[in-house]
């Protein structure tokens, strides 16, 4: 891999494919660089990871219930046994909504995401085609050099 990259081909095929599929070298450091280069070409970038994230559906597009952790501060009188509900907005139509006028898109970068299961993967490869300014970047594993293949790639290999 060169020293310096433009990153160039990396966007050009996560524009047209919409979900990509990253191998990343372990050590770290390469997916900033790419992420740096996302963000230089007109793009927002969000960061979550895989790990807990339940129903995509409705943790990405929907309006979703969590239970925060109570601490073992519990009022058995007055609501459920395992804390109250909190609503909260769907992460990627409430980032979408409030993206700056100039920019590309919404890039979100999955990491962790050999968590996922292929129906998952799926709805993520349907949504970004969907919402042409979605896309997604999932960190499937590790390699001796930063390597990105379509989701749908990844898919018929898995």
């Amino acid at each position: 891999m060169a020293l310096l990259t433009t990153g160039k081909p990396f966007i050009r095929d996560l524009e047209q494919y919409g979900a990509l599929g990253v191998y990343a070298p372990l050590e770290g450091g390469y997916e900033g660089r790419y992420q740096r280069r996302l963000r230089a070409t007109g793009y927002n970038v969000l960061h979550i990871t895989a790990r807990g994230l339940g129903d995509l559906s409705a943790y990405l597009t929907g309006i979703h219930g969590v239970r925060p952790p109570h601490l073992g501060k519990k009022n058995i009188g007055r609501e459920a046994a395992v804390g109250p509900v909190y609503f909260v907005p769907p992460i990627a139509t409430y980032q979408l909504e409030n993206l700056p006028p100039k920019s590309k898109g919404l890039v979100i970068w999955i990491i962790e995401s050999f968590v996922l299961s292929s129906q998952e993967k799926q709805y993520l490869i349907n949504l970004s085609q969907q919402e042409t300014r979605l896309k997604f970047v999932l960190e499937l594993g590790g390699e001796r050099y930063f390597r990105w293949q379509p989701l749908s790639k990844s898919l018929i290999a898995a």
